[in-house]
């Protein structure tokens, strides 16, 4: 089967049959013949153009001679023929390709006629109006576009990838702007505002892991967590797809003087295999893989914190799985408009898959479009019947999530955590915060909130802070957190952080911590690169991890979502296959 009748068959699916969205229909699909990532750059960049197409299509009239060919199927090789810089990706001499490229002279005259009666000066200009029209919500706002510190500078960026775009003062003037323009964000290092419409996907800088599609509220757990060197380790405890752990990554890279090599490693948990894969990709890419290891399946809450290899880590970043809430336009199937069978009524029939269009008039479609939902990791939608059963999973959620974070807490040397939602419901995030301050295991250990004095420049001056009314009237914790929300103006989605400090525990006040140090304050490692404990630390430490860790992980694993796995950066990544240990070698993994 074809590239192309394997597409045509992903779009007209039923989405009961099919479920979720585009992303999701292709990339778990495992009996593809064609390539995944070409697959979904065609249905993507097909239903983008659609409603242009069904013109040309209609008006040409070729569905009237070529009689073989199916609505979508004519949509699909006509976008390729037309739009495509490499036409139509089949031979010469095979029958789809000819039945499109026999009506060649119509169908460039149509679409010429299509572009004129949209006003567009040219194909280029036609294509960034079709871009902002296609992006929907996403088009109020900006593209958001991290530097990667592991291969570049944002002055070398400034001056290569982005040499021509305008520079602007706010976000607001990013979105509202023509062309192409750009703002240097006020608040994270390294980040870029960028035209929604531009397609950073097709520039080197992108493909080589330069720059990274991130949004601003995504950067906040790595920046507020700041991993300095005399921190030690960090893990990354729900890793994939691993913007946030490269960003880690990146931020440790950058505190490393000149010529030395890093002395520190972030560890990245992923439990699902398949998302590991991804999580592995996106490292790479980036230029991670010496500062990384990555445990192929590995499930936090069974890491023993007590294990000898982790022992260093004094950093930790949590960003479990959860209701989703703050996304932005991330989960719906794309509208795609097709052109009308000659012989059918002149009425004209609504799409196949017509996406998340809907009428305003009709009560059950509005009812539909403002119930709450619940997107799990792979960004598949479940609506919600009632707030009850909204409550019911917003309390499984927040369970899983505070578990996650005591067991955090019980690293021996960690002095800084971040806990982090996409969320934008308070029992998933205040909440969580106060439970785990309530904890006996917070005051035992010393655990308390980052204040906001204490935070990060950048985040510091973060405007938007936690609620009051959800931290129970508790000023000082609702000032510690921080949200963001979207629609809001910032261009930013829905997200909350907050970061949890304590002060290092009395046997590492020596400042070297539990690690033999060579004479220039660098931890010593074996031939594997673990790190040397000093003899006094080495009776009673842990090897391996903890099989017998008993953890009510609640009812969340369901109902959950993480805010990157719509990431341009890594979601294509998602079809890699074979065996969850088949990299442990390659990246020196820690599996239970």
């Amino acid at each position: 089967m074809s590239l192309y009748h394997e597409t045509a068959d992903i779009l007209s699916a039923a989405p009961p049959t099919a479920g979720g969205n585009l992303k999701t229909r292709i990339f778990g699909k495992k009996d593809l013949k064609s390539p995944q990532q070409q697959v979904y750059a065609l249905a993507l960049e097909t239903c983008k153009w659609s409603s242009v197409l069904e013109e040309v299509i209609d008006n040409s009239e070729l569905l009237r001679h070529e009689r073989k060919l199916s609505p979508l199927l004519a949509l699909l090789l006509v976008h390729d023929f037309l739009v495509s810089k490499k036409g139509i990706g089949l031979p010469s001499t095979h029958g789809l390709r000819l039945s499109i490229e026999r009506h060649k002279a119509r169908l460039n005259a149509e679409f010429t006629r299509a572009r004129l009666r949209r006003k567009a000066g040219s194909v280029e200009a036609l294509r960034e109006q079709i871009t902002a029209e296609f992006l929907g919500e996403a088009a109020g706002y900006p593209r958001w576009v991290r530097v990667n510190a592991l291969k570049t500078t944002i002055e070398e960026q400034l001056a290569t990838t982005f040499a021509d775009f305008a520079r602007v003062l706010s976000v607001g003037e990013v979105i509202a702007a023509p062309g192409k323009s750009l703002h240097v964000d006020d608040h994270i290092p390294s980040l870029l505002a960028i035209s929604p419409s531009f397609e950073i996907t097709k520039t080197e800088a992108y493909t080589s892991g330069a720059v990274i599609l991130q949004d601003k509220a995504s950067c906040f757990p790595a920046y507020l967590l700041d991993p300095c060197s005399e921190d030690g380790d960090v893990i990354d405890s729900c890793a994939a797809p691993g913007n946030k752990t490269t960003h880690l990554a990146a931020i440790v890279h950058s505190r490393t003087p000149e010529n030395e090599q890093c002395s520190q490693t972030v560890y990245a948990c992923e439990k699902d295999a398949r998302r590991a894969r991804t999580l592995e990709k996106m490292v790479k890419v980036a230029g991670a893989k010496e500062i990384t290891r990555i445990s192929f399946g590995q499930d936090f809450l069974r890491v023993d914190p007590n294990a000898e290899l982790f022992a260093n880590v004094g950093c930790l970043l949590l960003d479990p799985s959860c209701s989703g809430s703050g996304i932005v336009g991330r989960d719906e199937m794309p509208t795609i408009h097709l052109p009308e069978v000659p012989g059918t009524s002149t009425s004209k029939k609504p799409p196949a898959n017509p996406g998340r269009k809907r009428k305003r008039e009709d009560p059950d479609a509005v009812k539909e479009a403002t119930q709450p939902t619940i997107v799990d990791d792979d960004g598949k939608e479940t609506l919600v019947s009632s707030e009850a059963e909204l409550k019911a999973r917003l309390e499984a959620l927040s369970s899983f999530q505070l578990t996650l974070l005591l067991h955090a807490f019980k690293f021996p040397a960690a002095r800084k955590i971040t806990y982090s939602t996409c969320s934008v419901h308070a029992e998933e995030n205040e909440q969580v915060v106060l439970k785990a301050l309530q904890s006996d295991l917070a005051r035992k250990r010393g655990w308390r909130v980052l204040p906001r004095d204490r935070q990060v420049r950048g985040l510091r001056e973060w405007p938007v802070r936690g609620s009051a009314g959800a931290s129970d009237g508790d000023a000082e914790v609702a000032e510690a957190c921080i949200r963001s929300y979207k629609d809001d103006g910032r261009g930013v989605m829905g997200f909350f952080v907050a970061a949890f400090v304590r002060d290092v525990p009395s046997k590492f006040e020596d400042g070297d911590g539990p690690y033999v140090r060579d004479g220039d304050g660098r931890i010593v490692r074996d031939v594997s690169g673990m790190p040397t404990l000093k003899p006094e630390y080495r009776a009673g430490a842990s090897t391996g991890v903890n099989a017998d860790n008993r953890v009510e992980q609640g009812g969340g694993a369901g109902d959950v979502e993480d805010d990157d796995v719509d990431s341009d950066s890594a979601g294509d990544a998602s079809s890699g296959s074979g065996s969850s240990d088949a990299g442990e070698g390659e990246w020196n993994g820690f599996a239970d």
